[in-house]
């Protein structure tokens, strides 16, 4: 083990985000291995992690952000640091949240200028060829956009007056599910745990293998074309998009076209709309004003759906990062990367350096590799 590290839990302050970088069960873990732990005040109140829990935990509770930024080494958060909090960032900073650079140049450009050490969640890599932070907040959002569709269908919504799951002597409603990745997959289990009629699409036939393995015969699995997705969204009630290309815009594989053909009162439930959506009719909405119709059609979508059940989004969340946030307070940022080839995926920025491909790529700056920035 290294020395203690100081580190902070700022209060997020993006629009109605309720998540926290820490819960006091993740603090925990850090005070018993010696390290400090500085959480600002009510950061967690709205979920009901109040700071009585944090205290109890080991943490030590400071008034405001500034503090927090003053007194942390490492700084963990949820969202994306806000102007503001760019501005507290130093040079002996290392920051771990969510950053989702690439299309977000004035972000990029404040932390380059910070001179801090960035790590991004989503960017994190697993063995398997996963993104292991960014999964969670992938199956919350699939569950949830069963629990989303199934209401967006209810007539007073707007919707064709269908239950998911019908009754006996009446049909279920017909759930269809573009991709059968993270989100995918927990939408059909969800749908298929209401006993809606599901059917995944998905281009990768091992995965469809897959969820039929896991499933079996209550999941109707599809080979995705251009011709399939026609006649499967024509005659849905409800249609999930849960296509997510790692780091790029997501492909619209509904056109307007194919939404003009659609049911009248059918849904979809566009989960991809943080990436840009994969309905060409969509554009982001909130979760004050979630839903809105094109041709007849309910269109639910709500950018970070997770932020809705903050509370659940938060422990699990906090499942998932822990072990790298105790491996960098144990051996310090540097030498934990240089350890870990999954956490070193996650360095974006390093003491002025990006030094990530894809956000160089999309923003047609210079990046040297982590390997070269870390002297491997």
């Amino acid at each position: 083990m290294g020395s203690a590290m100081r580190v902070g839990v700022p209060k997020e302050i993006k629009n109605h985000e309720y998540r926290v970088g820490m819960t006091p069960a993740a603090v925990r873990e850090l005070t018993a291995r010696g390290h400090q732990v500085f959480v600002q005040t009510k950061a967690g109140d709205y979920i009901g992690l109040t700071d009585e829990l944090y205290v109890r935990a080991g943490a030590k509770i400071l008034p405001d952000a500034a503090a927090v930024f003053e007194t942390g080494e490492m700084i963990v958060k949820v969202k994306e640091p806000q102007p503001g909090e760019i501005a507290m960032l130093k040079p002996h900073h290392t920051l771990f949240t969510y950053l989702h650079l690439a299309p977000d140049p004035a972000q990029t450009k404040g932390l380059l200028a910070s001179g801090a050490t960035a790590i991004a969640y989503e960017t994190v890599t697993d063995a398997r060829g996963g993104l292991p932070l960014l999964a969670p907040m992938s199956e919350v959002a699939g569950r949830m956009s069963i629990q989303a569709g199934a209401h967006c269908l209810e007539i007073a919504q707007g919707g064709r007056g269908a239950l998911l799951g019908g009754v006996p002597g009446v049909p279920a409603a017909k759930v269809v599910v573009l991709g059968g990745g993270v989100v995918g997959t927990n939408a059909a289990r969800m749908a298929m745990g209401l006993e809606a009629h599901v059917i995944v699409l998905d281009v990768s036939l091992h995965r469809l293998n897959e969820l039929d393995t896991q499933f079996g015969a209550q999941l109707h699995t599809l080979f995705s074309t251009i011709d399939a997705i026609e006649e499967q969204v024509s005659q849905a009630d409800l249609v999930i998009g849960g296509v997510l290309v790692p780091g790029a815009a997501a492909p619209k594989l509904i056109t307007e076209k194919m939404v003009k053909q659609m049911k009248k009162g059918s849904v979809i439930v566009d989960v991809a709309i943080d990436q840009g959506g994969c309905a060409e009719t969509s554009h982001a909405t909130t979760h004050a004003d979630p839903t809105y119709r094109v041709h007849d059609v309910v269109h639910y979508c709500v950018a970070n759906m997770p932020g809705a059940v903050a509370r659940t989004s938060t422990f699990a969340l906090n499942n998932a990062t822990l072990p790298f946030t105790l491996a960098l307070a144990d051996q310090g940022a540097d030498k934990a990367m240089r350890a870990n080839a999954h956490l070193r995926a996650g360095l974006n920025v390093y003491k002025g350096t990006l030094t990530y491909a894809a956000v160089a790529e999309a923003q047609k700056l210079a990046f040297k590799t982590a390997e070269a920035v870390l002297g491997m």
